[in-house]
């Protein structure tokens, strides 16, 4: 078997929770219109959740729960990787075979508070989906709304069912803006444990856990609010 038609690629997990009936709720209308084309269906998609969810950084990495699609729709608001996991539930119950990948990139969208938290401006595990269209693997990058987008000066990212859509390497003004520094790989579910070791290793241990307790705890950067927070120029 091709193994970019894996039938992972089409099946549920306990995060990519793509039988759920919120999955299908949130799909449905999208299906309805563009039953008869995969391509379609996954740019409505993209955009979907690209500007239906608001970007948040703040969430528990530690938990299963935070990445899991059910739980992403109802609060509205995640991360890259819960927002790609997101895209990806909904491919799958649209019948498109998605998978996540990884890589890790330096200077995505931030504030000065979280990268004063994380102690650097390189983000490991940065999540992206990856659609099977057209005989090929596509990127589709949901992670920044365009309302996140447009505070910090940079063009939401777009998506076309037909070329790889990748963080923006430049701002609007221009500039320099994001580099991919190593590519972890595709899967088909969140490795959540995975992620959170190579935390450990690139973050450091001690920060790592301060992290997870505060997210447990309910304390500090578990209620920071990245929307109010300052942009870095």
């Amino acid at each position: 078997m091709d193994v970019t038609l894996d039938p992972a690629y089409l099946a549920p997990t306990k995060i990519i929770d793509c039988d759920h009936p919120l999955v299908g709720e949130y799909a449905e209308e999208i299906l309805r219109k563009h039953a008869t084309d995969p391509v379609a269906m996954a740019v409505a998609l993209y955009y979907k959740v690209r500007d239906g969810i608001s970007y948040n950084p703040y969430v528990a990495y530690h938990l299963e729960e935070s990445y899991q699609a059910s739980n992403v729709i109802k609060r509205k608001k995640g991360y890259c990787v819960s927002k790609a996991a997101l895209l990806c539930a909904l491919g799958r119950y649209c019948g498109i075979p998605s998978r996540i990948g990884f890589a890790t990139v330096r200077n995505h969208i931030a504030t000065k508070q979280l990268v004063a938290l994380m102690g650097t401006n390189e983000f490991a595990y940065h999540g992206y989906t990856e659609f099977y269209l057209n005989g090929k693997w596509l990127v589709a990058t949901p992670a920044f709304d365009k309302k996140t987008c447009e505070r910090h000066g940079v063009d939401a990212l777009e998506f076309d069912g037909e070329a790889d859509s990748k963080y923006q390497a430049f701002n609007s003004g221009k500039t320099q803006f994001l580099e991919y520094l190593v590519d972890h790989g595709s899967y088909a579910d969140i490795p959540v444990n995975q992620i959170i070791a190579e935390f450990r290793r690139k973050y450091g241990n001690e920060l790592v856990q301060k992290w997870i307790d505060a997210f447990d705890s309910m304390r500090g950067i578990a209620k920071q609010r990245f929307d109010q927070e300052d942009v870095v120029n």
